[in-house]
């Protein structure tokens, strides 16, 4: 079953931390945001694959914007 995150705030795609086909655990940091000189990490919520990502470095992302797909 895949789980797509979304964007908790509108801001700037700062630095991707995986790529398409890693295995990433629970809780951790995938991409973080930049949104009023605030980094916000987006986190996995549990282990998974990541099977999608749906944003760039340097892109601007709405709040509520998916960002990332898990599997």
């Amino acid at each position: 079953m895949n789980t797509t995150l979304q964007s908790e705030v509108t801001g700037t795609v700062w630095k991707i931390e995986v790529r398409e086909g890693d295995t990433v655990g629970p809780d951790q940091s995938l991409m973080v945001l930049e949104s009023m000189k605030m980094e916000i990490p987006v986190c996995a919520p549990a282990a998974g694959v990541v099977r999608q990502l749906l944003v760039k470095e340097g892109e601007p992302v709405a709040e509520g914007q998916p960002v990332v797909v898990l599997g």
